[in-house]
This record gives C-alpha cells, sequence and structure tokens, in this order.
C-alpha cells in the first residue's frame, strides 16, 4: 500500500473534522454509504475530490474509523481490503 501524501492527510483531517462536527448530518458528497458492506460509510475528503477514503461507522455515541484506503474506482481490490479490514477492526471495538 502506497503512503497517503500530505495534502491527502490534511484533506483527510478536515473530513474527520467535519465528521466529528456534524455526526450523522455530514451527508454527500463529504460521506456516502459503502453498498457492498452492512453498517459502514466512507468518509470523502475534498467533496468527493480525493483519491482515498476513510471507513468508518457509528458505535455508540462515537465514530470508528477501522481503516483508510483508495476510492474503489482508483484500486477496487485495495478498496476491498481496505473495507474488509475496517469491518472487522470495528467488529473487534465492538466486542470490547
Amino acid at each position: 500500500m502506497q503512503a497517503i501524501p500530505a495534502i491527502e492527510q490534511a484533506a483527510i483531517g478536515h473530513a474527520v473534522e467535519k465528521l466529528e462536527s456534524l455526526g450523522p448530518n455530514l451527508g454527500y458528497p463529504h460521506s456516502s454509504r459503502i453498498r457492498t458492506a452492512e453498517n459502514l460509510r466512507e468518509l470523502r475528503p475534498r467533496g468527493g475530490r480525493s483519491r482515498w477514503r476513510v471507513f468508518y461507522t457509528q458505535v455508540g455515541e462515537a465514530f470508528v474509523v477501522g481503516a483508510i484506503g483508495p476510492e474503489a474506482s482508483v484500486s477496487p481490490r485495495n478498496f476491498a481490503r481496505a473495507v474488509a479490514a475496517a469491518e472487522q477492526r470495528i467488529k473487534d471495538v465492538e466486542a470490547e
């Protein structure tokens, strides 16, 4: 997996701040449901113009980030891997 460029890291940070501020009211194009996952959303930095996605869900009052990965159109295989990793990590958090 390639490193996330600094400019994209900053965009991810801003997207997370929006999520913290607006919570479940953060809508498209900043957040979107992942169709291939049961209860997972993708945070879409720069209003979806970023090639990176943050995979998260809400557990109780908290938003839990399970993984960061590429946009599906950039790398379908690595997108699927990141989604699977996020689902597993979130299940682990829920079990705690």
